[in-house]
This record gives C-alpha cells, sequence and structure tokens, in this order.
C-alpha cells in the first residue's frame, strides 16, 4: 500500500462549480455534532462536481483509544461498498465474452445445480422444493438470487445459515463458503426477488474461477490498480497499521452480538440512552485484517481510503475510465446502473427491506449499484439515474450523473441504520447548489 492524497484536497473554489461555500459549511456544522455528543468517532466528506473536488471536511478520531484524529489517509473498513468494485470486475469478464449474465453459476459451482427452495417448517425440520429457475450470474449481480445473510434475523433461512456455521461472516474460504451456500435452501426462487445477501461474495468465486486468479490479484491487476486505488485490499500491511481506523458499534448491538438491521426505525438519539453509546468493536491494532483473510470477501472484505474511493467514483462519473485507464466500457457501465428488478419495480414493491444500505421506496436496483427511479418517491432530494451503495459500518457514496456530482462518506459505525446520516447528508450537499 502506498498514500495518494493530492486529489481528495479541494481544487477548485465551490463557487465556479455551482455551489454556495457558505451552505456548504452546513455539512460541517452538522456533521461535527455527530462527533461531539459521541454518536460517531469520526468522519470524512468530499463532495466533487464537474469531476473536482469543491469540498472536504474531516473531524474527529479514527481512534479513540489513542486519542488519534482522522486524517486525509485513514483507512477504513468499506464493508458492502467491496461490491460495486467486484460488480465492476465481474462485468469485465463479461466484456470478454467470458459468460453471459443468463448463464447458471452451476457452470462452475456444480453444487448449484442442486439448489432447493425453503418450502416451510424450522431450522430443526424444514421441506424444500425444486426452484421454478436456477441462480445466475445476473441473479448475483442483482441480489435476486434467492440466498440471504445471516444477520438479518428474518427468517427460518438466515437461521438455517447461522446454524450451519454463518456467524457475521463466511464458515471458510471463498470455495468452501459457496459450497456450503449451496447445501443451504434458497430463499425464493431466483429472479422473482431482491433479497441483500452473499450473492457478490458467491460473484467473487465465480471472478476466480473464470479468471482463473485469486480475486486479490485479480483486483489488484484489472480494478485497484489500473485505478491508482493504492490503500484498497483486504489486508493492513504492517507498515500502514498506524493510518487504520478502530471500528465501534452500539452498546445495543453489541449486546445482540450481531449488527445486521431489521428494518426498525432506530429512536430519537440521547445522549444518555445507554443502548445508543459507542464501543469499541475492532482495535486496529489487534485486527484480524492485520493477517491474510480466511475468505477474500467480494461482498464486504475491502479497507480503503477516502483517496481511492474518490478515485473509483470518478472512474464511474467518467463513464469507466480515470486517468488514461479504462476498466470498464462506456455502455457496460449505462447497462449496470439501469434498473434490473422485475418490471421496473423498485426495492420496496420486490425486495425484502432488511437492510437499511439505501433507501428502498422509489430506488431500484442494478448490476451492483442502487438507482434513483424516483426522488419524490425517496422522500430524499435526489436525481432520477442517481446511483450509490454504502456500507455496514456507516460509510456510503453516490454518482450523480444529472448534477454531475460524486460524494465520498467514511467512518467506522456498525451497524449502518443507527443514525440516518446518509439522507442527511443528500440534503445538505444538494441545498448548496445554486
Amino acid at each position: 500500500m502506498g498514500s495518494i492524497t493530492s486529489d481528495i484536497e479541494p481544487t477548485v473554489d465551490p463557487t465556479e462549480v455551482g455551489f454556495d461555500a457558505d451552505r456548504l459549511g452546513r455539512i460541517a456544522a452538522h456533521l461535527d455534532c455527530y462527533v461531539d455528543d459521541g454518536r460517531l468517532p469520526g468522519m470524512s466528506v468530499l463532495v466533487s462536481r464537474d469531476g473536482r473536488v469543491a469540498y472536504t471536511h474531516r473531524y474527529g478520531e479514527r481512534d479513540c483509544e489513542r486519542s488519534l484524529p482522522v486524517t486525509s489517509d485513514t483507512i477504513y473498513r468499506i464493508y458492502s461498498m467491496t461490491k460495486p468494485i467486484v460488480s465492476i470486475a465481474a462485468m469485465q469478464l463479461y466484456e470478454q465474452g467470458c459468460f453471459q449474465l443468463k448463464d447458471p453459476v452451476s457452470r462452475w459451482i456444480p453444487e448449484f445445480a442442486n439448489a432447493r427452495v425453503f418450502a416451510g417448517g424450522n431450522v430443526m425440520q424444514y421441506q424444500t422444493r425444486e426452484p421454478a429457475s436456477e441462480v445466475t450470474v445476473h441473479s448475483l449481480l442483482t441480489h435476486m438470487s434467492g440466498l440471504t445473510y445471516d444477520f438479518h434475523f428474518a427468517n427460518e433461512v438466515d437461521a438455517l445459515y447461522r446454524a450451519n456455521g454463518f456467524n457475521w461472516g463466511a464458515p471458510g474460504n471463498l470455495e468452501e463458503t459457496c459450497e456450503a451456500l449451496a447445501s443451504l435452501p434458497l430463499l425464493f426462487d431466483p429472479g422473482t426477488e431482491w433479497n441483500y445477501s452473499y450473492s457478490t461474495d458467491m460473484l467473487g468465486r465465480v471472478v476466480e474461477l473464470v479468471s482463473g486468479q485469486p480475486l486479490d490479484d485479480y483486483l489488484a491487476e484489472h480494478v485497484t490498480g489500473p485505478l491508482g486505488m493504492v490503500d484498497t485490499g483486504f489486508e493492513v500491511p504492517e507498515a500502514d497499521v498506524e493510518r487504520f481506523a478502530a471500528n465501534y458499534t452500539t452498546a445495543a448491538a453489541a449486546a445482540r452480538s450481531f449488527v445486521g438491521s431489521t428494518g426498525a426505525v432506530p429512536p430519537p438519539y440521547r445522549p444518555d440512552d445507554p443502548a445508543l453509546q459507542r464501543t469499541l468493536m475492532d482495535d486496529p491494532r489487534l485486527s484480524a485484517y492485520l493477517s491474510p483473510p480466511r475468505i477474500l470477501s467480494g461482498g464486504g472484505g475491502l479497507v480503503s481510503t477516502m483517496g481511492d474511493y474518490h478515485r473509483f467514483t470518478q472512474m464511474l462519473r467518467n463513464g469507466g475510465e480515470l486517468d488514461g485507464a479504462r476498466v470498464i466500457g462506456r455502455r457496460t457501465l449505462e447497462f449496470m446502473v439501469s434498473n434490473h428488478l422485475p418490471g421496473g419495480c423498485d426495492l420496496t414493491e420486490c425486495g425484502r427491506a432488511l437492510f437499511s444500505e439505501a433507501a428502498f421506496d422509489g430506488v431500484g436496483f442494478g448490476l451492483g449499484f442502487s438507482v434513483v427511479l424516483d426522488p419524490a418517491t425517496t422522500k430524499v432530494v435526489s436525481s432520477k439515474g442517481e446511483f450509490a451503495w454504502g456500507g455496514a459500518a456507516s460509510t456510503a457514496f453516490w454518482v450523480d450523473p444529472v448534477e454531475d456530482i460524486t460524494v465520498v462518506f467514511l467512518t467506522q459505525l456498525l451497524p449502518s441504520s443507527t443514525h440516518p446520516i446518509r439522507p442527511e447528508l443528500k440534503a445538505l450537499v444538494y441545498q448548496a447548489l445554486v
């Protein structure tokens, strides 16, 4: 790893790209309160327009126990913001004719040829049936595979995951995890519903089998390397531990021993509420990220920095290219950020709204990205066609092709549903446009 920070400092007067500088200052005024009253340890935000950085703000500590401040090169766990990167990797192989999106996953992982759908019962005794269709590459990219996550705590299938070694993570390496997933029933017929799941982890295994490379090597050679994302990987090298942020959760989430969201709206924050007090979850000096990972998780295994993820968003904003390196075709990317949900529905209509990575009303899903279909329905200021995703530790990004805006927000607090930072940040960014 290295450190590229020069491209995340403001490069333009905000007024030159249509922002009111004073109104942009409201971002810091609001977000700093999250740090001052203890809700967040520290955070960093970047706003870019027309490909130029108009605003950045850093505040708080990357490691509260050691009183270390957030810096421009702080390394964060980006969790599910790994998914868009791995989705780009998969679509690179699609562009090369290595597979079609309709291809069944059993072509590479034969165990999935015998997949069954949960048909009733409980963890101790349940029934299954034949699926109406097979799990395909497309259903992995869109989270319509019928897979789930163990930490949803929403149905008998995710309970079966927990009973079979899935505990806020996979039970083995990537190959073993895919075999374990194939042995468990699907939640529904592939292609019929949306459910946030281990789909992108399995997609990472498909990338490995198609390319003949381990997922980390493939990403370094074809995605993060060409983009100059020097601090993005599945492991934090010893030389960079000093820059690695601590990860926190709430006391209530820690007591439940999981960090998934059940979709419930959290209560209003009260500083004196012990259930919402921040507690250390992962000490950066003792973290598992300091060693080679057991699983190369395409669904949530990467760490990154503001500079690196800003470069990724600029590639997306540029239609697949950055600084002369084209990592994905323009038309392919346009295809990826269009709505792929059946009948043009949004996530509320055909999804199981269990996880707060995105506001579901008026939002569809493409190949690795959420996409805004109707801003009025979202009840959050946004643009039609805006695409995005976030991570479990409250991180987020979005790309707005209409206003030519990209935003990256990084912090470390699980779960992402704890505070309404994401919709608040959208309001704060768009109110500054003139």
